[in-house]
């Protein structure tokens, strides 16, 4: 028999499509999670729990891929560092491709693009866009 409940990763987007960003926490080791998943990777424990986080992090790995302006000029992919411990794949909003660094501190925020929430992140210390 197969359970009518939405699994972890469609409750996760719900929750982001809400325009709230969770993260899991196993109450077993104590450990974060992300990307959510049904079991906890550090220690085996059955359904982590979905936290919020905090949200500020660090950019651990950013690189800039270059297009022509009219192909939409260049953006960056960048690598975070949650304060919490896990890592995730986003960009920083509101500065140059290129001003992008590792090192810089970021927060966390979500975004709704067609309906459908994303997590990216501003630059601690600046305005966050409107």
């Amino acid at each position: 028999m197969t359970s009518s409940a939405p699994g972890i990763q469609a409750r996760h987007q719900q929750a982001l499509d809400e325009g709230r960003f969770l993260i899991q926490r196993c109450s077993a080791c104590s450990r974060h999670v992300y990307f959510p998943r049904e079991v906890c990777p550090h220690c085996g424990a059955l359904a982590p729990a979905l936290v919020a986080p905090g949200g500020q992090g660090t950019v651990a790995a950013v690189t800039t891929l270059y297009r022509k302006p009219e192909q939409g000029g260049n953006y960056h992919v960048c690598l975070v560092d949650l304060d919490e411990g896990v890592r995730l794949m986003s960009r920083v909003e509101g500065l140059a491709p290129e001003a992008v660094t590792i090192g810089l501190r970021v927060r966390a925020r979500v975004q709704l693009e067609g309906g459908k929430g994303l997590v990216v992140f501003d630059p601690i210390g600046q305005a966050v866009p409107a």
